[in-house]
């Protein structure tokens, strides 16, 4: 039922029934109900009415709105997103493409291109720039919560690993999906994907295990590489970017995290704890 028709139906609909109630109790129902009786009925009348139809057209008239509102907000939201997007691709995007192109000329000027320190500047130049691109990616697509899947998510984002990175990924999930709100599932992603890509930046391996299971009074989230790993001191201080986003993350979201290395491997771990 359209919006309009509601309002006029809340409109008409008192009127058009004592309108009916007056014609029935004039024309049939005179020798039965007297004037007093039917005085009484009419507002009683209106009011049952009231009750049984325009409770349910008002109800069906604020779920309209709210699915107006919340629609433009998504449409404000995308707007902005696009906005920022455009930002990001005229801004900081082409700054990196120039400073690459840049880099390439400096490196191949001066024979530097075998160098150990500057491919490794060259490789973080690069990761910038395709970081700054998928963040321009998304931000071009609004993310539909409503939809969001746990599992359908998650194992796209392996595929891309193994097809794009050449990843090997362990994934054992058994956390059922009704045990993680809708944000406990959008922040899990996140830390997922920021531990994996420092894997891949830093990490110098191809192996990860994302192993998660239910405990006694909640869940507990491991994250493990055998690659290089972090030394003691990085662990403890957590100067990294990349770790400080995903400790700040845990934190929000009342998380216990931790980092540690054992002997070969690096393990994250994310744990939440019921009261």
């Amino acid at each position: 039922m359209k919006y309009k028709q509601i309002k006029w139906l809340i409109l008409i609909l008192p009127t058009v029934t004592i309108g009916l109630w007056e014609y029935a109790r004039h024309t049939f129902l005179l020798p039965y109900i007297s004037m007093e009786m039917g005085n009484l009925l009419s507002p009683l009348l209106v009011f049952f009415v009231t009750i049984l139809f325009l409770l349910r057209l008002f109800s069906i008239l604020e779920r309209i709105q709210e699915e107006l509102k919340l629609e433009k907000a998504r449409k404000a939201a995308l707007i902005e997103r696009e906005k920022l997007a455009r930002e990001l691709h005229d801004g900081i995007a082409q700054s990196l493409f120039l400073l690459s192109v840049k880099v390439n000329k400096f490196g191949r000027k001066n024979e530097l291109e075998d160098h150990p320190d500057f491919q490794k500047i060259k490789q973080t130049l690069q990761h910038a720039h395709d970081d700054t691109r998928q963040a321009i990616t998304n931000l071009k697509h609004s993310p539909n919560i409503d939809s969001f899947s746990w599992t359908e998510t998650i194992h796209q984002y392996l595929t891309e690993l193994k097809n794009n990175h050449l990843m090997n990924v362990d994934f054992q999930w058994e956390i059922e999906e009704n045990k993680l709100s809708m944000k406990e599932k959008v922040e899990m992603f996140a830390c997922i994907k920021e531990v994996v890509m420092n894997v891949i930046k830093h990490a110098k391996t191809n192996k990860i295990w994302i192993l998660a299971k239910e405990i006694e009074n909640g869940w507990v989230c491991q994250i493990k590489d055998n690659g290089v790993g972090f030394t003691n001191e990085v662990i403890q201080s957590s100067k990294g970017y990349g770790l400080q986003i995903i400790k700040d993350r845990a934190r929000d979201m009342d998380w216990v995290f931790s980092m540690i290395r054992n002997d070969t491997e690096t393990v994250i771990e994310f744990k939440k704890e019921n009261n």
